[in-house]
């Protein structure tokens, strides 16, 4: 060491520097990072609002990362609604209480020695499981279905045009 003419206590020194630096480099990353997005989305509406005062009506593909948000949002809204409610859960239970219908037979038969009380509380569970399953397939199915898939939806009723529409308001 003395003839490179370093310290002792250098060496240690750099080997805890490293870690620091490369945490400190990664904030300073993300910072930038963040402050480059923001710079970025607020020419982005500068853009727009020049379109605005010039008269121009701004695309709504001006924005695709908003449109991809907020659809990835409406499908996980879904996806939460459906497997929140309906036929899925009450399979999921079902399947579930059976299994654990089964367990606790053969727990209490096998490690209990008595199969008569293990065949009672598991079979208990069992045909509770069963119960949830069976009612799973007399519910219907939640779907988005029910409306064809190109995103039209049927006119509500207030917005359709009767007979009576020419322009006058019924008084």
């Amino acid at each position: 060491m003395d003839e490179l003419n370093v310290s002792p206590l250098l060496i240690p020194l750099m080997g805890i520097m490293v870690p620091i630096v490369a945490i400190i480099g990664a904030f300073v990353f993300i910072i930038v990072k963040t402050l480059a997005r923001a710079r970025v989305r607020e020419l982005e509406i500068r853009e727009r609002i020049a379109m605005i005062e010039r008269g121009l009506v701004p695309a709504p593909e001006v924005d695709p990362r908003g449109f991809d948000r907020a659809m990835s949002r409406l499908e996980r809204r879904e996806l939460r609604h459906e497997s929140r409610h309906g036929s899925s859960r009450h399979r999921r239970v079902g399947v579930t209480l059976i299994g654990v219908g089964f367990g606790m037979m053969m727990l209490i038969g096998v490690a209990g020695n008595s199969v008569s009380e293990g065949i009672g509380v598991g079979g208990f569970l069992v045909i509770l499981g069963m119960a949830f399953l069976i009612n799973s397939f007399f519910e219907p199915r939640s779907g988005g279905d029910s409306y064809p898939s190109s995103g039209a939806r049927p006119a509500s009723p207030s917005t359709q045009p009767g007979p009576d529409s020419g322009g006058s308001s019924p008084a």
